[in-house]
């Protein structure tokens, strides 16, 4: 690997001694919090300092939690997002009042959206003072109702400890989201001995995880007397730690399997059995067994659009048997014909011993490897036009192990990554699925590689239009020592939204072009990065060997082709069957 000095980290700034009777003594709420958070084995936070929150960070000064500046809010509420997604346990955001806790909103509303579970912690003007307009108040609680599990509003400096770790333990319960806690000022500064007390979720979150014998009973048999059974992984296959028992399930009942976006990684991609991911940028394959199959084992999924396409031609000849965790799923925008609540993992094991026989689907794994060959994802790639984006992303593929992680913004860029970049593990995967977040991708990145294990990779598939509105996180890749590889598909435009243009809107690019861009591999060096510019074919194994070598974060700006469009495509709205190859077929 390339030498580098290492900058100063926030971890050498000056530690209390280790005799201060001080140092781990509760004396005040915002003791109270940190202390709770470490009940609760959080390792890692991330966040933004300011007025407000400052007595949590002053709390914070004596913890052995690893802090990591970022430099914009919406940055920690991503990269703690995806610290919580590879980890496993929820991760952690703080923000001060006002304009620090609206930063966050993006952030908790994609992972809201993406049943990513999350704790912000924010900072809010004393007590006395809410409501009175007081410089950089919000009314965070009502502002984040919509799109957390729930919200508290700490009132007392003696139980505020006891709200952080119900609020961590409910982000966790269950279907998995994002929690919040307010700290008006008064109450992080105000004096307490209380120690806070167990971590757990409330009394009356109580989530159903066996499912009913009677749901169990009904839907193996549906499965049994099924002759094109299709299995539909979910990411709450992922979030409910179930591949293990999906995985075998699929293989001891040899069961095609298909996964949504959120879902990749829940089957190996290189299994026989697995179709990859369906929807609106879908394989061809798996849209086709969607279309075909007569009996749909759904699990950990929400049916949203961008799978269904219209949901009167969703699975048109399928039974239904939907299995999740959260009830107020079943139903809601497809029908299950036999619904299963419960836990996934729990829920399959139960099905898998009430069949007492496999489903003869011989002819309809056939019928599947045909579609496969009917509907391979390739692409052309001419010497004589420019660098086609999905060949960087299969150079990526092949240059790193594979347990790499992968995280990217949102657009074409996510598309490509996620049709060409074959994915064998879970939690690996990891993007904005449900809010489409641009941006996401860089400090998403540096949250997946805190919470990774030091011998693996991370390496981002970001876009121009993505990596500019987060760019600045770059600093604190540098600045932490963060070994992450940016990989950029420079077209120059909202590739996805010139995409549509060209479909939809008679080519009127309006707002699409991005040809003002800045020299990525420039500003990389100028962030304290190591950057390249890749034009050509030739240019891509030596500058992602050498991006990969460098032992910190690496900026590899590729020029790809402009042109180049996401295919297959189903039409939003349309039948998932009818995917178009091409923009002449839409």
């Amino acid at each position: 690997m390339s030498e580098r000095t290492a900058p100063p980290t926030e971890t050498d700034a000056p530690t209390p001694a280790d005799d201060d009777p001080t140092e781990t003594d509760v004396t005040s709420g915002a003791t109270s919090v940190v202390r709770a958070l470490e009940n609760a084995g959080v390792e890692t936070a991330f966040g933004v300092q300011g007025g407000a929150i400052m007595p949590i960070y002053d709390a914070l000064y004596h913890s052995d939690i690893r802090h990591v500046t970022m430099a914009h809010e919406q940055g920690a509420s991503h990269a703690a997002d995806a610290y919580g997604v590879v980890k496993g346990d929820p991760g952690v955001c703080l923000a001060t009042s006002g304009p620090g806790a609206t930063n966050l909103v993006t952030g908790i509303a994609d992972a809201n959206m993406d049943s990513d579970a999350m704790l912000a912690l924010t900072g809010q003007v004393p007590s006395e003072m809410v409501g009175s307009d007081a410089f950089q108040e919000t009314d965070t609680t009502g502002v984040t109702a919509p799109i957390t599990k729930h919200n508290y509003f700490a009132s007392s400096s003696d139980t505020v400890g006891d709200v952080v770790g119900e609020a961590f333990a409910l982000a966790a319960e269950g279907r998995p989201g994002p929690t919040l806690v307010d700290l008006p000022k008064d109450v992080s500064l105000g004096e307490t001995d209380r120690e806070p007390g167990e971590v757990r979720a409330p009394a009356t979150c109580r989530p159903k995880t066996n499912p009913d014998s009677h749901e169990v009973e009904a839907a193996a048999r549906a499965i049994e007397r099924a002759e094109k059974p299709l299995l539909l992984f979910g990411g709450g296959v992922v979030k409910g730690d179930a591949t293990d028992e999906a995985r075998a399930f699929a293989t001891e009942h040899q069961i095609p399997v298909v996964t949504t976006m959120p879902g990749i990684g829940a089957m190996p991609e290189d299994d026989d059995l697995c179709l990859s991911w369906a929807g609106m940028h879908g394989t061809g394959y798996a849209n086709m067994a969607i279309t075909h199959t007569d009996c749909l084992i759904a699990v950990g999924t929400r049916f949203d659009d961008r799978l269904t396409g219209g949901i009167d031609t969703f699975a048109p000849e399928a039974e239904v048997v939907h299995i999740d965790i959260d009830p107020a799923e079943i139903s809601k925008n497809v029908h299950a014909d036999y619904p299963v609540v419960g836990d996934a993992g729990r829920a399959i094991e139960a099905i898998d011993a009430e069949m007492d026989q496999t489903p003869d689907a011989r002819e309809w794994r056939e019928q599947c490897l045909t579609w496969k060959d009917e509907y391979p994802m390739d692409y052309a790639a001419p010497d004589d036009e420019p660098l086609k984006p999905q060949f960087v992303v299969e150079a990526l593929d092949e240059a790193t192990p594979d347990e790499t992680i992968v995280t990217s913004g949102v657009g074409q860029h996510q598309m490509w990554a996620a049709q060409y970049w074959t994915f064998r593990e879970p939690r690996r995967w990891v993007s904005s699925h449900g809010l489409g977040t641009m941006g996401y991708g860089l400090p998403a990145a540096i949250g997946a590689r805190l919470a990774a294990d030091d011998d693996e990779t991370v390496v981002c598939v970001d876009g121009d239009a993505s990596f500019l509105m987060t760019i600045q996180e770059l600093s604190v890749a540098v600045r932490e020592d963060l070994d992450i590889t940016v990989a950029i598909l420079n077209n120059e435009y909202i590739g996805m939204v010139r995409q549509w243009q060209d479909a939809f809107f008679e080519g009127r690019r309006m707002a699409a072009g991005y040809d003002w861009c800045p020299q990525f591999d420039k500003l990389a060096e100028a962030f304290g990065a190591r950057g390249w510019a890749v034009d050509s074919y030739e240019e891509v194994p030596d500058a992602i060997e050498e991006a990969l070598a460098y032992d910190g974060p690496s900026v590899i700006d590729f020029h790809v082709d402009p042109a180049e469009n996401v295919y297959p495509m189903v039409s939003s709205g349309g039948a998932n069957g009818k995917f178009a190859l091409s923009e002449d077929q839409l």
